[in-house]
């Protein structure tokens, strides 16, 4: 039986693609002074493709697009733009917050284990209104181990208190899924 549900937040309660389209179209306006020798839809396009769905961290990406395009701000200040303005266009998937709410409703402990830096994590949940539905929220940064390390997906496991038989993982990349084995003892 099913006791726990645990989701991953980028791309599974977070709607990645749409927050990055918003935040990146509204960060060209913000620094349009710097920018405006380059076409939006190029700059936009460039960041997209330079980010890879979250998984190069913005501070080469800046680097990259400060290279090609000689914009005329430091990679410092363009990433301190990131991180104080994402939260602000952070989009949930539908239906997030009823999902939720019924899952709980239902008796079910809900966790979660995200990759990525900690406070930034934490305000982009925090963003969606949805940290109070959750029992455990690990963030990769201050767990000091990240997915697919079988470890935290123990530790989640753990401080929910309940067994990898009685739980589901829901996330969107298999490569951050880590197939745990089972022990003989959590199979019977």
């Amino acid at each position: 039986m099913i006791h726990a549900v645990i989701f991953d937040f980028d791309g599974t309660l977070l709607d990645r693609d749409s927050s990055v389209h918003s935040f990146i179209n509204q960060q060209y306006e913000r620094l349009k002074p710097h920018l405006s020798h380059i076409l939006k839809e190029t700059y936009v396009h460039r960041f997209i493709e330079l980010d890879n769905h979250g998984y190069v961290w913005k501070d080469k990406v800046y680097q990259q697009l400060i290279e090609e395009f000689s914009i005329k701000l430091s990679s410092e200040e363009m990433l301190e733009d990131y991180l104080q303005e994402f939260k602000n266009h952070c989009v949930p998937f539908e239906n997030l917050h009823s999902m939720l709410h019924n899952l709980k409703k239902q008796g079910l402990k809900l966790g979660m284990i995200t990759n990525g830096y900690g406070q930034f994590q934490l305000d982009n949940i925090r963003a969606l209104g949805i940290e109070n539905n959750f029992d455990v929220i690990l963030i990769s940064e201050w767990e000091g181990i990240k997915k697919p390390n079988a470890e935290i997906f123990d530790r989640a496991l753990s401080k929910l208190k309940v067994s990898a038989n009685d739980s589901l993982y829901i996330g969107d990349h298999p490569f951050n899924f880590f197939q745990r084995v089972l022990t003989p003892a959590e199979r019977s």
